[in-house]
């Protein structure tokens, strides 16, 4: 199951290589839900195809390649075909509307687009022509974006052709432009420590960080993540988890590949989808947040569907109620279900529960022991000392899945990462003698709705800048089926003709859905501590009062 070297310098490209010798007429992609399926081998000459058409089109090393798309079929391969030239993948999550983007785009110095139609209410063509008018004048391949100097091409998933955008198609057939031997000298001069992978994950400043990942930060991380499962090439993981997270990018893609198991991809969550999956492939493992397990679980169509073909997965973003746990076990086969813990900036994982954990109050109430090759442990907040089993204190770790840094944010990852190299995580937790970590609380104020990451500063400056505002403090409302939803206590201008309502609209179609309050409630003013500082944990006892049944 495990290899000699806990930690093995190699490219992704290289990763996918030796799967696809070693398995090459097994499957490695597949949806139920349409006719698409591939081998190991066909998986890899379409990777190649899509690297050599970037390469024609000048995409050079270090080139950031954005993708701003749900799960659909070509995503997985442009993740690996980026890494076999050495381009950075900048994945965007797909409920980000045009303010985020903006942000981004610019932060990032993106050089390329990749994105889809759009999702839900958002129509991702619409904004990118909002934000880049130029793709509507400028020739394709001569694209001068006032407004992001970097851009220079944008690309379509799809084969329709748009104004000003290449589609995929048309990359793919510019691959004869590139020479075998170019393509291979472009892999040669690749060194595993290059940033490959690039995230963006919100902070308490309110401005979004680019987490910088390399070929062993998730190449490394994904293989003893699917060690943690007993994972092999018998195994077929259904990921309904999105790609643009860790989640779906490296607990799922790179776990797979490490260990040749079949991906079967869901584009977007849906229960009766994920469960149709399982049954039709006869998959061994399936991922998702507790959310997720319960929508099946509580979905009136479960007892239709065959879950004898399960034995694993991974369940992480928030705690697992031991009754699901024990669902997930009696009602859907997966006796061997693991835990895991970690955050992007540690790539993502640093703890696990191990598939073979004889205890269910382990995998309920902890959240496993310190993956090979990590070290993890729980250090005061105040004295940054040590701390012994059972005390409460920061966790902080140490190893080959620690970020390369925060994209042009250097104070940003000197506060992240200290001198001695260990990541704070800014989350509050112990460990007990076995050595079984256990979150507790968050040193800061984060909201986990459902396994997607709100940080209140980043939704309070938004709404600084609606009329009729004048202060807002954002809060986690406990909620019993996504853990928590944000709640926003405003204290508006006297005769601000404004309501709550107005409060959630003005979020609608800015920014992502999932940070739009769920509850609004207007204060006179805020309780302050003795040094003017406002005591959000009495906001957070008030939204218990206010919203009992969130």
């Amino acid at each position: 199951m495990t290899r000699e070297t806990i930690v093995r310098e190699a490219t992704l490209g290289q990763i996918l290589a030796e799967t696809v010798e070693k398995y090459p007429d097994q499957t490695a992609v597949a949806y139920v839900d349409r006719e698409y399926s591939q081998t190991w081998r066909e998986f890899g000459e379409t990777v190649d195809t899509i690297a050599k058409g970037l390469m024609a089109m000048g995409v050079k090393r270090g080139e950031k390649v954005a993708v701003w798309a749900t799960n659909v079929p070509h995503w997985v391969a442009l993740q690996f075909a980026t890494a076999r030239i050495g381009a950075i993948l900048l994945t965007i999550n797909t409920n980000y509307r045009s303010e985020e983007i903006d942000y981004v785009l610019k932060q990032s110095d993106c050089e390329n687009i990749f994105i889809m139609n759009g999702l839900r209410d958002a129509n991702y063509l619409e904004i990118m022509y909002e934000l880049v008018p130029e793709l509507k004048t400028h020739p394709r391949g001569q694209l001068r974006s006032s407004r992001y100097p970097s851009l220079k091409r944008v690309f379509f998933l799809g084969p329709e052709k748009h104004r000003g955008v290449y589609s995929i198609a048309e990359v793919m057939s510019l691959a004869v432009a590139t020479a075998d031997e170019e393509y291979r000298e472009r892999q040669d001069c690749l060194d595993p420590d290059d940033v490959i992978n690039m995230q963006y994950t919100s902070g308490t400043t309110g401005f979004p960080k680019g987490v910088m990942l390399t070929h062993n930060n998730i190449g490394n991380n994904g293989y003893w993540l699917g060690a943690g499962q007993n994972m092999s090439h018998r195994d077929k993981v259904c990921i309904p988890v999105p790609l643009f997270h860790c989640f779906g990018c490296v607990l799922g893609v790179l776990a797979c590949v490490n260990h040749g198991a079949a991906m079967v991809f869901v584009e977007t969550f849906d229960p009766v989808q994920v469960m149709m999956s399982i049954e039709m492939e006869k998959c061994t493992a399936v991922y998702g947040v507790p959310t997720m397990f319960m929508a099946m679980l509580d979905n009136k169509l479960f007892d239709k569907f065959d879950f004898s073909s399960l034995r694993t997965g991974i369940m992480a973003g928030s705690p697992c109620p031991v009754k699901t746990m024990n669902d997930l076990i009696s009602r859907m086969n997966m006796t061997e279900v693991t835990i895991v813990f970690g955050l992007t900036e540690a790539s993502p994982g640093m703890t696990q529960t191990m598939y073979n954990e004889p205890s269910i109050r382990k995998k309920c109430e902890t959240v496993g022991k310190a993956m090979p090759g990590i070290e993890v442990k729980i250090i005061d907040t105040e004295t940054g000392e040590d701390l012994p089993p059972g005390e409460p204190g920061e966790v902080v770790c140490r190893g080959y899945n620690v970020m390369k840094g925060y994209y042009k944010m250097e104070e940003a990852t000197r506060e992240t990462i200290d001198d001695n190299g260990f990541l704070h995580t800014g989350d509050i937790g112990m460990i007990d003698e076995d050595g079984y970590f256990a979150i507790t609380g968050r040193i800061k104020d984060m909201i986990i709705r459902g396994g997607e990451n709100i940080y209140p500063k980043e939704v309070e400056d938004f709404l600084h800048h609606m009329e009729g505002v004048k202060d807002v403090q954002v809060v986690g409302v406990p909620s019993s089926k996504y853990g928590e939803q944000p709640g926003a206590f405003v204290v508006p201008y006297p005769g601000a003709d404004i309501t709550p309502q107005d409060v959630i609209d003005y979020c609608q179609g800015k920014i992502a859905w999932y940070k739009t309050p769920k509850y609004v409630y207007f204060v006179d003013d805020f309780p302050l501590t003795a040094s003017g500082k406002v005591r959000k944990i009495e906001l957070r006892e008030r939204s218990s009062e206010l919203w009992p049944d969130a």
